[in-house]
């Protein structure tokens, strides 16, 4: 009987406290604040969500995921106010749709992205690249720029000014070792990984060839490139809501150190947590907090 007692002033003290969710989270009353229903791809966007949730649920909110398999609906259902946002495309995909479709969807936060990698074939540095050797890459427009960008941003080729993400192998305008590039469906290029000196991919396909991102690329797309500024994947939200309490939230959960250390574990350099100028500003500044206040130690404790 006793017992009995103890637990039911226990439970009653936590309900007074606040409540306790499926999972048996504690969360305080004040910090019930609603749900937050997202549409996403699987991989691995829906993915990364999932990992967000218990983050979320402790910060009082219910994180629901919803994985969709086309990249038209998860933009109509957030357009309509069914959902709060989506996570599943990139900012040129987004200004498309919304050009096309009449649809007002904005970018509230860039997540992750996907980088190009440089691949070994027949060989394993670049500084082995000899006259005449030859490189594949994908050929349709957005992914053989990437390519053609990366192999400029190693030294391999120099693009004409202003080519950009249109790049394409007319605008290759210096060419010092006369590497051949071989256009390839992108699926394809992996394929002839032991025919040519390198290859050039994107993370899945990496993936798919059996190579190891982390370890095997010598060399990828950093996230202070152009490619990775313009083709990370974002939230995205109906225009308004993109300074809400909700939205807030979600993208500083996805954004935050737990998040990235899941990405970075997970994918294997398949997916990369993408850097703002924002998120590096605010490491400097919180560098600097713990910086001061090491200082400000060392002095009092000199000054004792």
């Amino acid at each position: 009987m006793k017992n009995t007692k103890i637990i039911t002033v226990s439970l009653a003290t936590a309900l007074a406290i606040g409540a306790i969710t499926a999972n048996g989270v504690l969360v305080s009353a004040d910090a019930e604040k609603g749900t937050i229903k997202v549409a996403a791809s699987a991989t691995p966007h829906a993915e990364i969500l999932e990992e967000a949730k218990p983050i979320l649920e402790k910060e009082g909110w219910d994180l629901e995921v919803t994985v969709f398999d086309d990249y038209v609906q998860p933009n109509l259902v957030v357009e309509s106010g069914d959902f709060d946002a989506n996570y599943f495309q990139h900012i040129p995909y987004l200004d498309n749709f919304n050009e096309e479709q009449g649809t007002h969807l904005v970018n509230a936060g860039g997540i992750h992205y996907e980088p190009f990698g440089i691949y070994p074939g027949t060989k394993k540095s670049l500084d082995e690249l000899e006259d005449g050797d030859t490189i594949a890459v994908p050929n349709d427009t957005t992914n053989e720029a990437r390519a053609l960008l990366l192999l400029q941003d190693n030294g391999v080729i120099t693009l004409k000014d202003g080519a950009g993400l249109e790049a394409t192998v007319k605008d290759i305008e210096e060419n010092p070792k006369n590497i051949k590039i071989e256009e390839l469906e992108a699926a394809q290029v992996s394929r002839v990984k032991d025919e040519v000196a390198f290859v050039v991919l994107n993370g899945n396909y990496a993936l798919q060839a059996g190579y190891s991102v982390s370890k095997d690329s010598i060399a990828h797309e950093t996230s202070d490139s152009e490619a990775a500024k313009t083709y990370v994947n974002v939230i995205a939200v109906k225009e308004g809501n993109e300074e809400s309490e909700a939205i807030k939230a979600l993208v500083d959960t996805l954004k935050s150190d737990e998040i990235k250390d899941f990405i970075n574990e997970k994918y294997d350099g398949a997916v990369i947590p993408f850097e703002d100028s924002a998120d590096a500003d605010a490491d400097k500044e919180e560098t600097a907090d713990v910086t001061t206040d090491t200082e400000t130690e060392t002095t009092e404790e000199a000054a004792e």
